[in-house]
């Protein structure tokens, strides 16, 4: 497992780490690799205005106090034949440590799955699951309703994606 595959925690919820101070130099970093990547330290230095080192150093500084959790390539859902998003709502049946331990377990086993949240409503857990149809959905379904024990799960069927980003907006918070 990376970094960036996140799962449910089966026990009571951490306070989120607390954020660090980022100057405007270091927000146009993020926002820049967000964006791509691949960019060299070259390029990426001479875009947000410093040299090579500089740039190359807070770089490093941002990985290691983790506010960049890793680079990576992003796919075309649909290039790869993954053309049904669905956004399942799950109410849980029991609300004990030992029953979200299993829930945690079950969705991260389940690859169709790519995001999952604990929610605050009237549902209590959101997932977001991708794959190629309808008849794969209801394997994945059954898969799901057979691994543990659920109050309720309705599924929303997207129908057009609109937007989609993996690039926080970091340009947003004044310094």
């Amino acid at each position: 497992m990376t970094r960036l595959d996140k799962t449910i925690e089966g026990e009571a919820p951490k306070k989120p780490p607390k954020a660090l101070v980022l100057d405007r130099i270091d927000r146009r970093i993020i926002d820049q690799l967000q964006r791509d990547a691949t960019l060299s330290i070259a390029r990426l230095a001479e875009r947000v205005g410093l040299s090579q080192t500089p740039c190359w150093k807070r770089i490093q500084k941002l990985e290691q106090s983790g506010v960049i959790l890793g680079r990576v390539a992003l796919a075309d859902p649909a290039r790869l034949g993954l053309v049904l998003t669905v956004f399942v709502e799950i109410e849980a049946i029991d609300h004990s440590p030992q029953w979200r331990e299993a829930f945690a377990r079950a969705v991260t086993t389940l690859p169709e799955v790519v995001e999952v949240y604990r929610m605050a409503g009237d549902v209590d857990y959101l997932l977001k699951v991708v794959m190629p149809d309808m008849a794969a959905f209801d394997g994945f379904y059954k898969r799901l309703t057979s691994a543990l024990a659920l109050k309720n799960v309705t599924s929303q069927f997207a129908m057009e994606r609109i937007k989609s980003t993996t690039a926080y907006p970091v340009n947003t918070i004044d310094v």
